[in-house]
């Protein structure tokens, strides 16, 4: 991932672990194109150990979610597009298994 500190520098390259915590979140019930078949779904805030925020749906969820849930990075299909049903993976955030 790439950080870019002012309008004026270029992108630098930062090494992220993964893991954060929910810092906001929302149930998106009218879902964009495409996701229809996945709401009800959580779509979260988590704010990752190194500090930045970042956008993406909470899975493998036993309940609700809830500000300050310690959350990791997981690989999960996002979508499968066009005739050949090509399948797109991005990052999802599960609760953290093992918290240390």
């Amino acid at each position: 991932m790439s950080v870019q500190t002012s309008p004026t520098t270029s992108p630098t390259p930062v090494k992220l672990g993964g893991k954060g915590e929910v810092y906001s979140f929302t149930i998106v019930t009218d879902p964009p194109a495409g996701f229809e078949e996945q709401a009800p779904y959580a779509l979260a805030l988590v704010r990752l150990a190194e500090g930045p925020l970042v956008t993406a749906q909470l899975t493998d969820l036993d309940g609700p979610p809830h500000i300050g849930m310690q959350v990791e990075m997981v690989t999960r299909k996002l979508s499968t597009e066009g005739p050949e049903g090509i399948i797109i993976y991005g990052y999802k955030f599960r609760p953290l298994l093992n918290p240390t």
